[in-house]
């Protein structure tokens, strides 16, 4: 029931989209020798994650996903021992790393990192669904629906183009989810004692609370090695 009340709640706060951004910041930097603009990210405070899925149910009806996709992913981990249970929860999607293994491995060169804001995209006309990118990611991001073409997380690139947040930014009760430059994200996330997700191919998720990134880490390579 209380599930049920807050994903209602947030349904709303989604239809009203009072939540903002403004538009893509033009200032300019230099990666590799590129000139690049911003790079956004996300960040996730685990403390205010209430479980509740709405970013899930946001994402898959602003992006109209076939059932079994999932572009955003709440986990739950559970530890401890009767009666001193406890869990940590954790809501990802696709990172938008500044260095994508995902993109590097694809043979067609079906996914591409846009120079203006960082985000990851997928070209579905150039994708042979040969799941190399699936492969290549650590946190297993691609998802595959029935046309076997690789899906994921774009930060709602319609809305974020039009100066909104994505849906899932949007529609959280908690505020448990930012969006933003990584620049700001990390300023703000500073004062929560948070960090940038520490990877190879520096995603840009900062993460703070008590389910930390070195704990999100341990997640993804357990998954991969099971």
């Amino acid at each position: 029931m209380i599930r049920w009340s807050l994903q209602c709640q947030a349904r709303r706060l989604y239809r009203l989209e009072r939540h903002k951004t403004g538009p893509l910041a033009p200032r300019q930097r230099e990666e590799s020798g590129i000139i690049m603009g911003e790079q956004y990210g996300f960040y996730i405070h685990t403390d205010r994650c209430v479980q509740c899925h709405a970013c899930e149910l946001a994402c898959k009806s602003w992006n109209g996903l076939e059932p079994g996709v999932r572009w955003r992913k709440v986990v739950d981990i559970w530890y401890g021992q009767f009666p001193k249970v406890r869990n940590l929860t954790v809501s990802f999607s696709c990172m938008h790393c500044e260095r994508p293994t995902c993109m590097h491995a694809c043979p067609e060169k079906a996914i591409s990192k846009r120079m203006e804001d960082g985000i990851v995209t997928v070209d579905p006309q150039k994708c042979v669904g040969c799941r190399t990118c699936e492969s290549a990611c650590p946190f297993q991001i691609p998802q595959y629906g029935k046309n076997g073409i690789m899906q994921k997380c774009h930060m709602c690139l319609d809305r974020v183009t039009q100066g909104s947040e994505p849906s899932c930014v949007a529609t959280c009760p908690g505020e448990a989810l930012q969006f933003g430059t990584v620049e700001s994200l990390l300023k703000v996330s500073a004062l929560k004692s948070g960090n940038r997700l520490p990877a190879s191919t520096v995603p840009c998720l900062i993460v703070s609370g008590k389910f930390t990134g070195s704990a999100i880490l341990k997640m993804f390579d357990r998954n991969r090695s099971a």
